[in-house]
């Protein structure tokens, strides 16, 4: 089985286990990178040749990215091939680092920096809602209920469905964005080239963008605007497992990171000393 064959029927595996683009998208990316850098066939991959990749072109990157690229190598020939060269590479652990937090001053700073209207409704309702950036790319026209206020998420992560807000702020501009985008017979409401689904490349280089211009010095992201909407809910008190709900978070543990973000939070906490004292 050559390479071209291979990649076809994981494609077709991953598509029917209805796994999402973006797993489908880093699965095939992964296991083409393998077989370019080795140069075999499928059937020729061994736990050395893997590792042999790992060491030279992963060592220097996060742990998740060593622990997803075996994942998908594992996934691929354990469906396609009925074994699993990665059986005896040890994992490494994830490493604990805390989400960078932007300040709501930074985050105006970022909306300002944003000269494009549809850019800023944009990317002001991924902050508003705490959206990943695949789920704004795959937000729909039909998502919306203009008259209730609020808009679905349809199968994110997890294959969940969820509810979200409309911010009060932009309904009105989101409605007459969404009016029009109608108008021409879009899908999707903040559409790419030739009506289809905006890439979350696109948008990643959007907040990217903003985040110099606005003279930024964290690393922003739209992940980043995520984090942020979770600590700044939190830092206005609102119950951790409605945060929960709105994220879409399937384990409690996941949100509860928010707990040691936020310095409002961390504000609240009293000195043992200042307990003894009485104060």
């Amino acid at each position: 089985m050559n390479k071209d064959e291979f990649l076809k029927k994981l494609e077709i595996e991953l598509k029917i286990a209805k796994n999402s683009v973006y797993t489908l998208k880093n699965y095939m990316r992964f296991n083409s990178q393998l077989l370019d850098y080795t140069k075999k066939e499928p059937e020729e991959i061994t736990e050395d040749d893997i590792k042999f990749y790992v060491a030279e072109n992963l060592s220097d990157k996060a742990s998740i990215s060593i622990i997803m690229f075996l994942a998908s190598l594992k996934y691929a020939y354990t469906n396609i091939l009925k074994k699993d060269p990665t059986a005896g590479i040890k994992r490494p652990k994830r490493e604990k680092r805390l989400p960078v937090v932007l300040t709501k001053d930074e985050i105006f700073s970022l909306f300002e920096a944003l000269s494009n209207k549809k850019s800023r409704l944009m990317i002001s309702l991924v902050y508003a809602t705490g959206m990943r950036v695949s789920e704004i790319t795959g937000l729909k026209i039909d998502d919306l209920n203009f008259e209730e206020g609020i808009g679905y998420v349809r199968q994110s992560k997890g294959k969940k469905d969820r509810m979200f807000n409309i911010p009060k702020f932009l309904i009105t501009k989101l409605r007459k964005y969404a009016e029009n985008q109608k108008a021409h017979e879009e899908i999707f409401l903040f559409s790419g080239r030739n009506k289809k689904q905006m890439s979350d490349r696109n948008v990643q280089k959007i907040v990217k963008k903003a985040g110099v211009k606005a003279g930024i010095k964290k690393e922003v992201h739209t992940h980043t605007l995520r984090h942020s909407f979770a600590t700044h809910l939190l830092e206005n008190e609102v119950d951790i497992r409605k945060i929960q709900e709105l994220l879409g978070h399937s384990d409690l543990s996941t949100t509860q990171i928010y707990t040691h973000v936020s310095p409002e939070e961390l504000k609240k906490i009293k000195s043992p000393l200042d307990t003894a004292m009485g104060r």
